[in-house]
């Protein structure tokens, strides 16, 4: 991929905003700042054709201006976005390609942070991961920066806004565990690029809000969906059922599996409240479980519409089968004991989990026939709304154990 002219001249904007951004809010006022990077942004555009980072840069400056976004966090986004652009289009899209941008991004992270005297360690980093991975996904599409730009900063500043605090050995240890995990799972073929750095990301938000019990809880997930989508591949292949790019998955199966386990766990490292471990391993064992039925289900011979119970062909949206409905039981029950395994629920709890892992897989099915069949949702938003309705089912069953006393 070759270089963009004027990406020089963007660094440099970059970095005399940085370094004059103190001194000018604190003799003027942000607007200043603002006009200025705003102008610079135009002359980019019009002399150099960079006219996605003057969109992207006048966006966050004009945050900036009306104090939506603090100048550390406008900062660090157009540092990693022009050193981060710099490096990315110098190379080609290949994995060697990512990891310099993410040295880049993280370099561009630091240097601004150290410059301000700041102490921002976590909202980098999940900057980066933010970065690295809008950039995968959207990658194909010319406006990407600016959706890249608006992403990573949002990505931080809610991260800065949460005001959470972690111990910054455990947070790079959490992201070297993460991006490990993630790596090998690429190299396995059961995540692509943007599937790799979602796992990453998942695994970091565990790691930092919660700890490594729940990362543990979600690999069982992942290693049971890998292995089932492995179960008769070639079967499956055959009658057109199997999961999309020979097995592997991407961000949108990471995500709709994952993102509601994941606001779990940061509502578990804010409050420390019981209810959130349920919450997170009633979703994990929602996922678990759909997959299971999903993946080894369809080989159990003619499925049942749930909402008719009249037969249809096979890999029909809302189809369910004996055979589904005993492995997803199953995949509920292996999560809930590994989850009573290592301590992070009470046995109370694994029944909650586990029925919760039936009652969301079945929510799948329904809202398969109901509105992905009618083509108001894709396999995603689907998957999603069960993780969904699963955790706020087991948030549900277990306030009434609580009321009931039914806890042991």
């Amino acid at each position: 991929m070759a270089k963009q002219r004027g990406l020089g001249y963007a660094a440099a904007l970059t970095g005399g905003a940085i370094l004059a951004g103190p001194y000018v809010q604190s003799l003027w006022s942000p607007w200043l700042m603002a006009l200025i990077i705003i102008l610079f942004s135009l002359i980019l555009w019009r002399f150099f054709d960079l006219k996605y980072f003057a969109y992207v840069f006048c966006i966050l400056s004009g945050l900036y201006a009306v104090n939506l976004l603090p100048f550390l966090v406008l900062a660090t986004t157009m540092a990693m976005i022009a050193l981060g652009e710099l490096v990315f289009q110098s190379g080609t899209d290949d994995l060697n390609t990512y990891f310099y941008y993410i040295v880049s991004t993280a370099w561009a992270g630091v240097l601004v942070m150290v410059y301000l005297h700041e102490n921002a360690i976590l909202m980098i980093i999940f900057g980066i991961i933010a970065a690295v991975l809008l950039k995968v996904i959207l990658l194909k599409y010319e406006d990407s920066l600016v959706l890249e730009g608006v992403g990573i900063a949002m990505t931080m500043y809610l991260i800065k806004e949460l005001n959470y605090t972690a111990n910054i050995e455990i947070v790079l240890v959490a992201v070297v565990i993460a991006f490990v995990f993630g790596y090998f799972a690429f190299r396995a073929k059961t995540a692509d690029l943007s599937g790799l750095f979602s796992i990453a990301l998942v695994g970091v938000i565990l790691l930092v809000f919660a700890d490594a019990t729940w990362l543990l809880v979600m690999l069982t997930f992942f290693i049971l969906g890998s292995v089932c989508t492995r179960y008769k591949f070639e079967y499956k292949k055959q009658i057109g059922v199997e999961q999309g790019k020979s097995g592997a998955r991407g961000y949108r199966n990471v995500f709709a599996n994952g993102i509601v386990a994941c606001a779990a766990a940061v509502l578990y490292g804010v409050f420390v409240q019981p209810v959130f471990i349920v919450m997170y391993v009633g979703c994990v064992a929602t996922a678990a479980a759909d997959t299971m039925a999903s993946e080894i289900g369809v080989t159990g011979g003619i499925p049942y519409m749930i909402t008719t119970l009249r037969k249809v062909p096979i890999g029909t949206n809302g189809g369910v089968s004996v055979k589904g409905e005993a492995v997803c039981v199953l995949g509920s029950l292996v999560v809930s004991l590994v989850a009573l395994g290592f301590h992070l629920i009470t046995p109370s709890m694994a029944v909650i989990c586990t029925i919760t892992g039936f009652v969301g897989t079945n929510l799948d099915s329904l809202v398969g026939a109901l509105l992905e069949n009618k083509g108001f949702l894709g396999n995603a938003g689907t998957n999603f709304l069960a993780t969904l309705g699963g955790g706020l089912f087991a948030v549900a069953l277990y306030w009434i154990f609580i009321t009931h006393g039914i806890v042991w």
